[in-house]
């Protein structure tokens, strides 16, 4: 049976994932709200899940011990990781956060993208016409509506993300490692946890506590959620169901991000960025049918 156990436990943490990363706009912006700074923001974000990682590894009495080839592995996860989340939470002060995420949802094509120039994976019709559906949809995204257009500095760093998070994935699943999803989470938030601080130190932002019990309930939203919980989700899905089937998946993830962000933030919600979602979420769809196409083949075979 080609649709096994480990493909359906896969596809279900690749959804729990996808919608857990897409509340990072409710925990940041009420932080923002709060006064606290972007490299802040993180640090405690990183810091707190690291903190609760290395209880769960105590419970566990998991060895911390790394090879080389894994230490090689959660060092290049952890850069990576640190890189999309830095862009991301910044680009979240220069535009509506829930269309920083949509357009954060190009990493599909761009998983896809690299699997192709890379691996050697084939690129059909589907995949050429995804990444046009996808640009198109960045396109309409940054006119906007009313003709105003996002700030290109803010559009650059959420497609910097996009790109860091693609190749997140594809290093999760190419690197073929047999650490535990909790290992390599926390070793990846170890680095962020570090590098936020040298930034937050570096920038002149400081490393102020939390101001509040509200934020720091907004921290231990962050750290839980969008952190700790997405991330172990994400590595069972990369390693069940590879990595172009788990970016696909995380067509949930901006949906999530726009329904808070017009829910909860009073974001506008208009025909440019209905249009712009349906493109990229378009694309998603077209690349789904390509790997579904790809699995039916296998199962033929």
């Amino acid at each position: 049976m080609c649709m096994d156990r480990k493909k359906i436990v896969g596809s279900i943490c690749g959804i729990m994932a996808a919608v857990c990363y897409g509340t990072n706009p409710l925990g940041a912006l009420n932080l923002y709200g709060e006064g606290m700074a972007t490299g802040q923001v993180l640090f405690y974000r990183f810091a707190l899940a690291w903190v609760v990682m290395a209880v769960v590894m105590a419970v566990r009495r998991e060895s911390l011990r790394l090879s080389w080839k894994e230490f090689g592995v959660v060092t290049a996860l952890g850069l990576l990781f640190i890189g999309s989340s830095l862009t991301l939470y910044i680009s979240f002060t220069m535009m509506a956060a829930g269309v920083a995420s949509t357009i954060l949802f190009t990493y599909p094509v761009m998983t896809a993208v690299i699997m192709v120039l890379v691996f050697g994976e084939k690129m059909g019709w589907r995949t050429i016409f995804a990444l046009v559906l996808s640009l198109a949809g960045v396109v309409l995204l940054y006119w906007g509506d009313g003709g105003e257009r996002l700030p290109v500095i803010g559009v650059i760093l959420v497609l910097a993300s996009a790109l860091t998070y693609a190749l997140y994935i594809i290093v999760v699943d190419r690197s073929k490692i047999t650490l535990s999803s909790f290992k390599i989470n926390f070793y990846v938030l170890f680095y962020c946890a570090a590098g936020m601080a040298a930034y937050a130190l570096i920038s002149g932002q400081g490393l102020i506590l939390p101001p509040s019990g509200k934020a720091w309930f907004w921290v231990g939203w962050l750290a839980v959620v969008p952190a700790i919980m997405a991330l172990c989700l994400m590595v069972y899905s990369a390693k069940y169901i590879g990595s172009t089937a788990t970016a696909i998946i995380g067509a949930l993830e901006p949906l999530t991000a726009v329904v808070i962000g017009v829910a909860v933030f009073g974001e506008a919600f208009g025909l440019r960025l209905a249009v712009g979602i349906v493109l990229i979420v378009g694309a998603v769809v077209l690349t789904i049918l390509k790997a579904t196409g790809s699995e039916r083949k296998k199962c033929k075979n």
